[in-house]
């Protein structure tokens, strides 16, 4: 009989599934929000999920954490307020503060165990945690964003869990608008939004939301990520007062930091639809 343990995850939305083989258990808890494991994996390294559903591992993580982030600060013309929603795992932070021109993060996460088990385990996406300009805050979002001052960011990235639960309330109109409200004058909102292979319907609906909240451009990106639903994954972005169109392209490719997936050629290839998107 065999001995072996393994950590497995069904899409139901795919009727499929991904399975990673498990080397040991590392942590378990229950916080007051969910179930946080974590594991380490012979392939992928240490694997955080919540409540049963990947939410990082070791391998992959970086291609999530720089096209949620750096698209969204490129597309901006002068980025200097940030505000992350969720991002409990300090990934999206860390590739935020390698912009120099960046000088205030608000990182909103409503479950303070998330960020101080990351800090843990996953020690180099926490890395920036200590910078002066990170500011943490373990409250709702949602709330945070409603109760913000007018004109008070430059760029709001969304960091979120699937649009269950408590995080449903992040791919709502009422909170794009809000969201928007907080942006100043010229701004740029972008939010994780699922599986354009699985998740079709929900993309188109959260970009006729933004639109209805008052966007004046949206564009998805894609990217791939082996270990979410379909291994293919999608952030959407709204415009306040610009064209996504027209990012900093020659400022990303002089970038003056480190990445292992963001490049401009690839964000201008990202921003291409899939015909069957187009619907």
């Amino acid at each position: 009989m065999s001995t072996e343990l393994w950590y497995s995850e069904r899409w139901e939305e795919g009727r499929s599934g991904i399975s990673l083989k498990v080397l040991n258990v590392l942590h378990r808890e229950q916080s007051p929000y969910q179930t946080i494991e974590i594991f380490e994996t012979e392939s992928f390294g240490t694997l955080m999920t919540l409540d049963g559903l990947v939410m990082v591992t070791d391998r992959d993580n970086f291609v999530y954490h720089e096209m949620m982030s750096h698209p969204a600060l490129f597309s901006h013309p002068d980025p200097k307020r940030v505000l992350i929603i969720g991002g409990g795992d300090c990934g999206t932070l860390r590739e935020v503060l390698k912009h120099p021109g960046v000088e205030h993060v608000d990182m909103v996460e409503l479950d303070e165990r998330v960020t101080r088990v990351a800090e843990i385990y996953f020690s180099q996406l926490c890395e920036s945690n200590q910078d002066p300009r990170a500011h943490f805050h373990f409250t709702d979002g949602i709330q945070w964003v409603a109760d913000a001052r007018a004109g008070s960011y430059d760029v709001i990235m969304v960091d979120s869990t699937d649009p269950v639960g408590p995080a449903a309330g992040l791919f709502a109109t009422e909170f794009y608008q809000n969201c928007l409200r907080a942006l100043g004058n010229r701004g740029v909102l972008v939010g994780q939004s699922e599986s354009p292979l699985f998740n079709a319907d929900l993309i188109r609906s959260i970009r006729a939301r933004m639109r209805e909240a008052g966007a004046s451009d949206v564009a998805t990106i894609h990217f791939p990520q082996c270990t979410y639903p379909s291994g293919w994954w999608s952030a959407t972005l709204a415009g306040k007062g610009l064209n996504l169109a027209d990012f900093r392209e020659q400022a990303a490719q002089a970038k003056a930091f480190p990445t292992r997936y963001y490049n401009a050629a690839l964000h201008r290839g990202a921003l291409a639809m899939p015909e069957f998107l187009l619907g």
